[in-house]
């Protein structure tokens, strides 16, 4: 049976008080930005938030607020109408935020090209998701997360594991800044 945008339009109303109407996201909820996002990826996390992979670290506050949020959406068939809804959503283009030096982004970038594409639109196979579009401050906040244990902390979380060592390649916040930076040229 395929997914019902409409009926996952309902269900998505939850999810624009905070990531937003359109999905373009909301810093001041720290709300990342959904629109534009593959389907896979999104189920994936959702996945990640209800059973613990995400959102329950100690310290990691924003994870811990959208748990409950994943864990609402309970029966499969719900989470792929939401996402059916969410890929209907206009992939319009976000404010830049973040500034840094774009060439140091790029010679750090070719860690991140592996699984994310030269080109930062993903690469399923590899389970890289699209950098390119999203928040700024949300790949910022991510990468930081990754290097403070925040995230990849469950040994179950393969993706989350193989993350963390990516990130830890970025060794100061000026360096996540750069490769943010460049991210943002790509698009």
């Amino acid at each position: 049976m395929a997914a019902d945008a409409a009926a996952g339009k309902a269900a998505y109303a939850i999810c624009a008080a905070c990531h937003g109407a359109e999905g373009q996201g909301n810093l001041a909820m720290n709300a990342p930005r959904l629109a534009g996002q593959e389907g896979w990826y999104l189920k994936r996390q959702m996945d990640a938030f209800r059973t613990g992979l995400r959102g329950t670290a100690p310290g990691d506050i924003h994870g811990a607020q959208m748990r409950p949020m994943a864990i609402s959406v309970s029966a499969p068939a719900a989470l792929d109408n939401l996402i059916a809804y969410i890929a209907t959503l206009p992939d319009a283009p976000n404010a830049t935020t973040v500034t840094g030096d774009v060439a140091a982004g790029k010679a750090a970038y070719g860690v991140c090209a592996a699984c994310h594409g030269a080109d930062g639109k993903g690469n399923q196979a590899l389970g890289g998701p699209r950098l390119v579009g999203q928040d700024d401050w949300y790949l910022v906040r991510q990468l930081k997360n990754y290097r403070q244990g925040l995230r990849g902390y469950d040994p179950k979380d393969t993706y989350g594991v193989q993350m963390k060592p990516m990130a830890a390649t970025l060794a100061s916040d000026q360096a996540v800044t750069d490769v943010v930076a460049y991210i943002n040229s790509l698009r």
